[in-house]
């Protein structure tokens, strides 16, 4: 695993927050359409139908999506069954800006899970480097004016994102144990489709339960099967492809400070759609989640073993 920050690294893991955004601002856009954990049924029953005809050989006897299910089992509980279902239940009480702003406590999360369950060790550098991109999360949450984060409130939502944040966390450094057969490893589509077909199965037993407990209705429209296609499309398959790669190259706690531009890109998404210019505090935020970024990527090169990964 190479751990320097390339351009190429920096553009792929500057795809998923913005795509991420893009899908809160449309998850919060259609959430009375149609109920949250059956809309995370549609769109990874759909990213299966599409992955289907590029990876269909993991479906063979003896590959790894049968050999090592456990692992793909619990991939696809954490990074496609529960994930998204948690993100688009919280929509149903929080706003976009506020369950990314949420899930950008992420980094705190990733640097946790690597040091309890996979023995990361946690450098002052990488704390600091939360810290400074948490300050820019926290000038997006002010809109350049400190006193409006007295008047913040928190909504049932925004827990639930604190708990998808954790699972996402263990989703990212399970990804990189290893163990895959070269069946599942011989293309992007193949590792990505094992974890989405199970993934897709708790997804269809989440919803069934929800269907269960509660007595929900869809309002099919034009509107609705595009954005199904959407989130499927771009927050789901080209995001997962690129945040996969992402953590290949450079470990989950490095990756994670990314995911601090999904607020801001949420922000701005929710400005332009307003018809609102981004203002001087959205650059000094941007500013400040960069220097995390760099920060906490520094001098990474001698840490290889730390990481723990295969």
């Amino acid at each position: 695993m190479n751990q320097r920050l390339t351009p190429t690294t920096i553009a792929l893991l500057l795809i998923p927050p913005l795509l991420w955004a893009g899908n809160a601002v449309v998850g919060r856009a259609i959430h009375q359409d149609v109920p949250p954990v059956t809309l995370n049924f549609f769109r990874w029953g759909l990213a299966t139908l599409l992955l289907l005809p590029l990876g269909y050989a993991i479906f063979r006897p003896g590959s790894g999506l049968w050999v090592n299910r456990r692992r793909y089992l619990i991939l696809g509980l954490f990074g496609v069954g529960s994930y998204n279902a948690l993100q688009y239940l919280a929509l149903h009480t929080s706003s976009p800006v506020n369950v990314t702003l949420v899930a950008s406590s992420m980094p705190v999360w990733m640097l946790l899970v690597g040091r309890l369950f996979y023995g990361a060790a946690v450098r002052p550098v990488q704390v600091l480097g939360a810290a400074l991109s948490l300050a820019g999360v926290g000038v997006i949450l002010a809109q350049g004016q400190w006193s409006q984060l007295l008047a913040l409130r928190f909504v049932p939502g925004d827990l639930l994102m604190v708990l998808a944040a954790i699972i996402w966390s263990l989703y990212s450094w399970k990804l990189i144990e290893g163990g895959d057969s070269d069946i599942v490893r011989q293309n992007w589509a193949t590792f990505m489709l094992a974890q989405v077909v199970y993934g897709a199965a708790w997804s269809a037993l989440f919803a069934a339960v929800e269907w269960g407990i509660t007595a929900p209705r869809i309002e099919w429209s034009g509107a609705l099967i595009a954005a199904i296609a959407f989130v499927t499309i771009g927050p789901g398959i080209i995001a997962f492809r690129c945040w996969g790669v992402g953590v290949q190259r450079v470990g989950p706690s490095t990756a994670s400070f990314f995911n601090n531009l999904t607020p801001l890109f949420a922000a701005l998404l929710a400005g332009f759609t307003l018809g609102e210019m981004p203002r001087l505090y959205h650059a000094l935020a941007f500013a400040l989640i960069l220097g995390g970024i760099v920060l906490s990527s520094r001098r990474s090169a001698p840490h290889l073993e730390e990481e723990r990964t295969s």
